[in-house]
């Protein structure tokens, strides 16, 4: 009996990623599905399949290479190089279709492809001037990425790896131990919200394909849409209002939806997320009511309908917008989306941003600090959070793990807004712009766009990237890779 030869390190990740390349390859199979109902766009199919099967042979080639081995475990930081050797795979792939076309360039193509997938929803297409495979491509892509790429793709198969994966690639949460079940469960949920979300839009008056889109772009906290004016296309109330509440379901984190499925209310209105997200909406929405009454000759409920809609596509991370451009907007109404866009949603969320469970986090800990410099030096105090219900106790290593990350976000924030200055936009509009980027938010006032600089398409695409993944998993993978090839001295 021969022994099995082992399967470690580089050559691994490899054969990791041959697998993920066929998963790949049948996402980006999907859109052909379009061609049933809209026949005459057969033409465009082989812009699909030509890099899908492509991926599928050569992910099956490196499996193939690789048969027969016994697959050992990667170290963590190994872990951190093939989920981000998987995001870039990911999105090499899906950007290939676009440039396929021959309408879009390597950066644009690669700038929409990161926008998808990512879930923020700024764009270089012109919708108006797209066949319908690619617009449902682009939703399918937010789709996948929204409730997790690493999660989408190892729910399909069996592997006891995939919950490090998951954890690596920025989610805290773990509903079920088995990755392979919480992979199903909450692609159920969500399937389930979409098919819901497009029926009450159909019954407001979208086309099935419009509320198709619309409805998963929502529930993926995305913000692509059909329409060049986005959800204004439409201006009706019933579509902004199933729209509101898809974006709120998407910037919700997974474990709440089971909270609330299994009927444990309390538990899910005792999350700390919860509770800041509802304090947001009370203090900001009246805010912008006032300051944006008078553009609306004192209309209170049309303003209401406005600001509501505008603050809720901002603080879920979606990027949806019934107005018509942000660049006439008041400053105050725009440095409010600049805050929430930054706070962002719910951890373990589809949507980004710093995430409000952090943010939480941040303040208690200041009110904690706070409290103990007036209180007796001798009390020993043990400080907790209410997470979904739980009172979890937090301890000082996991409030300076918080500031880290506060302030790594806030640095990045800082550089692409500087960046973007240098191209001559103003302050006010690159801080926007950039933020919306690093959120994953997608609101836009127009400083990437078909004609932008390319300069400008890959800080947005590095600040995509970076908001998406959270930073450490990229960082940890670029100190592994620099680390792996620096000789090693030898005694």
């Amino acid at each position: 009996m021969t022994e099995k030869k082992h399967l470690t390190g580089y050559p691994l990740i490899f054969n990791y990623l041959g697998v993920f390349a066929i998963l790949i390859g049948i996402i980006n199979l999907i859109p052909l599905l379009t061609i049933i109902f809209y026949p005459n766009e057969i033409s465009e199919a082989k812009n699909f399949y030509i890099p899908a099967l492509s991926s599928i042979l050569i992910g099956s080639l490196i499996v193939f290479l690789y048969r027969g081995r016994e697959k050992e475990r990667l170290e963590r930081s190994q872990d951190a190089i093939l989920v981000v050797g998987i995001w870039l795979l990911a999105i090499f792939i899906s950007s290939l279709p676009f440039v396929l076309t021959g309408n879009y360039n390597f950066t644009q193509a690669i700038f929409e492809s990161t926008s998808g997938y990512s879930t923020t929803g700024l764009t270089v297409v012109d919708v108006t001037q797209t066949p319908n495979i690619y617009l449902f491509f682009r939703s399918l892509l937010q789709f996948v990425g929204g409730v997790g790429l690493v999660l989408v793709l190892t729910s399909a198969i069996s592997d006891k790896f995939g919950m490090r994966l998951y954890s690596a690639e920025g989610h805290s949460d773990k509903l079920l131990p088995n990755l392979v079940k919480s992979g199903r469960m909450i692609m159920s949920i969500y399937i389930g919200y979409i098919f819901v979300g497009a029926i009450f839009l159909v019954i407001f008056g979208l086309t099935p394909f419009q509320a198709l889109n619309h409805s998963i772009t929502a529930v993926a906290t995305g913000g692509f849409s059909t329409e060049a004016a986005s959800i204004g296309a439409f201006n009706k109330v019933g579509v902004e209002v199933t729209i509101m509440v898809l974006m709120l379901l998407g910037g919700t984190n997974f474990y709440v939806h089971l909270m609330l499925l299994r009927g444990k209310l309390k538990n899910v209105f005792g999350h700390v997320e919860l509770k800041l997200l509802g304090v947001l909406l009370v203090v900001f929405i009246p805010i912008l009511v006032i300051n944006l009454i008078g553009m609306y000759n004192g209309d209170f409920f049309y303003t209401l309908r406005v600001a509501s809609f505008q603050f809720i596509s901002a603080v879920t991370g979606t990027g949806f917008q019934t107005i018509e451009t942000f660049t006439i907007m008041p400053p105050t109404f725009m440095s409010v989306l600049i805050i929430v866009m930054v706070l962002g949603a719910g951890m373990g969320s589809t949507a980004g941003g710093m995430k409000q469970y952090r943010v939480a986090l941040a303040f208690k800990s200041l009110y904690w600090n706070i409290r103990e410099q007036f209180g007796h030096k001798k009390t020993i105090r043990t400080h907790f959070i209410n997470k979904i219900g739980t009172r979890t106790i937090i301890n000082k290593e996991e409030v300076i793990q918080n500031y880290s990350f506060l302030m790594t976000y806030l640095l990045a924030l800082f550089t692409g807004t500087l960046i973007f200055t240098g191209y001559g936009f103003t302050i006010k509009d690159a801080l926007f712009e950039f933020a919306s980027a690093l959120g994953t938010v997608g609101l836009s006032v127009g400083i990437t766009n078909y004609n932008a600089n390319p300069g400008i398409l890959w800080t947005a695409t590095v600040g995509m990237f970076l908001g998406r993944l959270e930073f450490y998993v990229i960082f940890i993978a670029i100190a592994k890779i620099i680390f792996s090839l620096k000789p090693k001295n030898k005694l």
